[in-house]
């Protein structure tokens, strides 16, 4: 069985053995005798097993865990053999070999409940000794407990059992002969025992001091809970020993109740604590099952025990009453379990309760007044709050990629954009990622990492498709704010190229022209008197010069708005470039008029980019320019029978992505169809009026 399994198991058998020792307590009439004691008795063996198995089974190498299971199941078998010793006696069955030997088990089960203790000091929370000077003390307490528990076991002489009608038994593995020795090692080993659990309370608190940071706070209600009964147990030695009269005896018993309190409830409850606020050992999600079950079985035996109180020994017996207590209990058991998630939902996650209370704060939240950049970090911290994610990452979908737009926590590096194939979904670096999408269109995902020891649950997934559903219009929002702005963004880098285009041509080109102009314009002034048939060369070289220098400069302002395209509209302007293509170019633009200066220049330079592309990468011998007006659009088309390429795979160019921002400063719409060896056809739509 592996390791994980077998704390569980323990603790189940943990809770039968319980429901054994409570029917005899009832038979037996004990209950209520000190129904306080075994309120206390019963949320210790609850809380000592149940943390002891969840620290068990989730950490390994950490003795902690079995330390506390230890405590609670010994404290438990101590009940059973004193309520079985007692149902024995009432029945005449002493002397069946069973009873013997769980009368044997009475004279030194409680050992095992105490031992632990100091261990448990020594050793929380990580498992380990706080240094190698404390291995002596370890050492220590390992030899004198076996000692003590040799001692027990070998003590002879009656048992130590509370049986009725003063009947006793003897210890069958008793040996009179070491009586003496026994005796000095109870004395001896006792005090011991004594004096190094002090130590051990020295070892943690010193733990405590040297602690920083987020240990510090996990040891804090620990070390409180010992802080507490370390003083109360001086006490009820004080007071128990060597002090006579009634009213001692009176102090004595409510100081060693508060201890056994202390020690019963405080111990398990710092422990719960420390894992539920201050996530030691990382169990805050994992307990939320062990406070569920818990609370259930309280439940339970708190409607048992109100029974057994009330009416004793005739719950046991067939009788109507027996029927009612059947009967309530089975009409707890909804609300019960109802109660014990709402409780362990608020424990282990805070306000993360309902996902009527997700749903409600995510709508909240999203129509309160965020700024655009934050809308998506908050949707993310929502998100891993509501389902327990470790990370949760709202990805956007920004022209053919979807981004890691917002991230929460934000800890460590964000994942890279992922490629978009058509609007599918792809596969994304995380464990759960659900689509987001508005009128059929893909917007983003939502995704989630879940840990390991809380997994997806279909809950928790429909959780997040009802956050999808409505995160779609956040999305879209958010999604037309970004694209505006890494359209701005381009647009600038655009400016900034061109004006830097602009003045390398005007320098290199048209500015030296005209210095050397000017040059040799001083040399003509000179050679005019001098030589003046050098004279007449030199001014035709400057007519040539000059009209070299006009030429540039024409070229230069087609380059920024050509003047044919101002002068007699597109179709001149597109046939004048394709006749400069290397690449066959047909312009067909029947019955094409004049628009809007914007329009037009939109569409020259978005074919002059097409046709730039096919010249790169097309491989193409023939291209076709096509320009239609038709219900108020300008349409055109730029196709080519080249190799071609897939869309999906291959991401959008700067050339391409200008042509989009062109045409979405305009309104309108912008699209490539294309296939391997099925050439490419660029597609541009302009609302005009």
């Amino acid at each position: 069985m592996r390791g994980g399994r077998l704390p569980w198991v323990i603790c189940a058998s943990a809770i039968v053995l319980e429901v054994v020792t409570l029917s005899l307590a009832l038979v037996n009439r004990s209950v209520q005798e000190d129904p306080f004691f075994l309120i206390v008795a019963l949320i210790m063996i609850a809380g000592y097993t149940t943390i002891g198995a969840l620290i068990a089974s989730r950490t390994s190498g950490n003795a902690v865990g079995w330390l506390l299971m230890t405590v609670g199941v010994g404290f438990l078998l101590g009940g059973f053999t004193d309520e079985y010793l007692r149902y024995a006696a009432a029945h005449g069955r002493l002397g069946q070999p069973v009873t013997t030997f769980i009368a044997w088990l009475t004279n030194w089960i409680f050992f095992i409940v105490v031992v632990p203790v100091p261990w448990i000091m020594l050793l929380f929370p990580s498992g380990s000794l706080p240094s190698r000077r404390w291995r002596p003390v370890g050492a220590a307490i390992a030899v004198l407990s076996l000692l003590v528990l040799a001692a027990s076991i070998l003590n002879p002489g009656e048992i130590d059992a509370d049986l009725p009608g003063q009947q006793t038994l003897l210890n069958p593995t008793g040996v009179p002969g070491l009586e003496d020795v026994i005796r000095i090692v109870f004395t001896v080993g006792g005090f011991a025992l004594l004096g190094l659990g002090f130590l051990s309370v020295a070892a943690l608190v010193l733990r405590f001091r040297r602690s920083t940071g987020e240990e510090r706070q996990q040891m804090r209600w620990f070390v409180a809970a010992v802080s507490l009964a370390t003083p109360l147990l001086i006490g009820a030695i004080v007071t128990g020993w060597g002090l006579e009269g009634d009213e001692t005896s009176t102090i004595n018993d409510l100081i060693f109740f508060a201890f056994f309190v202390v020690l019963g409830i405080g111990f398990p409850a710092a422990c719960a604590v420390a894992i539920l606020r201050y996530r030691l050992y990382d169990l805050d999600v994992v307990v939320k099952k062990t406070v569920l079950y818990a609370i259930v079985a309280i439940v339970f035996m708190a409607v048992f025990f109100a029974f057994a109180v009330l009416v004793g020994r005739a719950v046991i017996e067939a009788n109507p009453l027996a029927i009612a207590a059947s009967v309530a209990m089975g009409v707890a058991v909804w609300p019960a379990i109802r109660l014990a998630r709402r409780v362990a939902d608020r424990l282990v996650y805070g306000r993360r309760a309902t996902p009527y209370e997700v749903l409600s704060e995510f709508s909240h939240r999203v129509g309160g007044s965020y700024a655009s950049e934050d809308v998506l970090p908050r949707m993310a911290a929502i998100l891993a709050g509501a389902v327990g994610a470790t990370r949760a990452i709202v990805w956007l979908r920004i022209g053919g990629q979807l981004r890691p737009a917002g991230i929460a926590p934000d800890a460590g590096p964000a994942p890279d954009a992922v490629p978009l194939r058509g609007d599918d979904l792809p596969l994304l670096p995380t464990d759960v990622a659900i689509d987001v999408r508005d009128q059929g269109a893909l917007l983003g995902a939502l995704a989630v990492d879940m840990p390991a020891n809380d997994p997806m649950n279909p809950s928790r997934e429909r959780l997040i498709r009802d956050l999808a559903s409505q995160a779609g219009l956040v999305l879209r929002n958010v999604r037309l704010i970004e694209e505006l702005r890494a359209s701005r963004q381009r647009l600038v880098a655009a400016q900034d190229e061109e004006r830097r285009r602009l003045e390398r041509n005007i320098h290199d080109g048209a500015q030296q022209q005209l210095v050397a102009l000017t040059v040799k314009a001083r040399l003509l002034e000179q050679l005019a008197e001098k030589d003046p048939s050098n004279a007449r060369a030199m001014a035709a070289q400057i007519q040539e010069d000059t009209a070299t220098a006009l030429d540039d400069l024409r070229d230069l302002a087609r380059g920024i708005y050509p003047p044919l395209l101002a002068d007699k509209g597109l179709p001149a302007a597109l046939s004048a470039q394709a006749r400069k293509s290397p690449v066959p170019v047909e312009v067909e633009a029947d019955e094409i008029g004049r628009y809007s200066q914007d329009v037009e220049a939109a569409i020259y330079f978005s074919c002059l980019e097409a046709l730039q592309n096919v010249t790169k990468y097309a491989e193409a011998t023939r291209v076709t320019i096509s320009l239609e007006g038709t219900d108020g659009t300008l349409v055109f088309a730029v196709a080519d029978d080249g190799i071609g390429f897939d869309p999906t795979t291959r991401s959008s160019g700067t050339g391409l992505q200008g042509i989009a921002d062109r045409m979405d400063a305009l309104g309108g719409t912008f699209e490539v169809v294309s296939a391997a060896g099925a050439g490419t056809r660029v597609l541009g739509r302009v609302p005009i009026r």
